[in-house]
């Protein structure tokens, strides 16, 4: 799993750093092809002056699977709170992903339980 962060108009802190990378390794429960190495998760956060504080930080996650690409956007007053979101916004997108890959057979077996 390769992670990427690109910060616009602001600087993590290293704390700020350790919990974003510990948020974003619990993805990595939901599908094991998210901790491959062809997998890849791009975080973009851009602080912007906006009306409403509470939208002043834009952060946008981008997980890059084997044939499929999974975004989640979320505006935030700090970048913590919006990576929370877009994790938020990303699991049930990585479950249906996970289904989608899984063999048919599987698949039926499981609607009957």
């Amino acid at each position: 799993m390769n992670i990427q962060h690109f910060e616009k108009g602001l600087q993590y802190s290293d704390r700020q750093l350790m919990q974003i990378a510990r948020k974003l390794g619990k993805l990595a429960t939901y599908c094991k092809r998210v901790k491959d190495e062809s997998s890849a998760i791009r975080v973009e956060a851009e602080q912007r002056s906006t009306k409403k504080e509470r939208d002043s930080m834009k952060v946008t996650v981008t997980v890059e699977l084997p044939g499929k690409t999974l975004r989640a956007e979320s505006r935030r007053p700090n970048p913590v709170e919006g990576v929370d979101r877009c994790i938020e916004k990303l699991e049930p997108q990585i479950k249906r992903y996970k289904e989608m890959r899984m063999p048919r057979q599987k698949r039926t077996s499981r609607s009957r339980s």
